[in-house]
């Protein structure tokens, strides 16, 4: 079966629901994350599926996860030199030059 980002989901709520109270299976997260999602999926993880696993601290009221900066993106400087707009004499907050 393929990893689909649905199977990826689904296995991210087990892992979430067992390592809430399995301090073993939460140690090995921490230490050989591909390892423990193979045990618990039946299904060995394709060779350039990579995990990183990071522990909640009790110190901190949230933990983000961040996602891949999109490549291509433009500045805001940029944004504003190429931003569109009308200017039809009319007003509305737009000077026209």
């Amino acid at each position: 079966m393929a990893w689909t980002q649905e199977k990826v989901s689904s296995i991210y709520t087990q892992v979430q629901t067992i390592a809430a109270s399995d301090e073993a299976f939460r140690a090995e997260m921490l230490e050989n994350p591909k390892s423990a999602i193979e045990r618990i999926s039946g299904e060995k993880l394709p060779d350039d599926f990579s995990i990183k696993v990071i522990e909640s601290d009790p110190a901190f009221t949230a933990t983000f996860a961040l996602p891949p900066l999109l490549p291509n993106t433009l500045s805001d400087d940029e944004l504003d030199a190429v931003a569109g707009g009308g200017c039809n004499g009319q007003g509305g907050g737009v000077a026209c030059k």
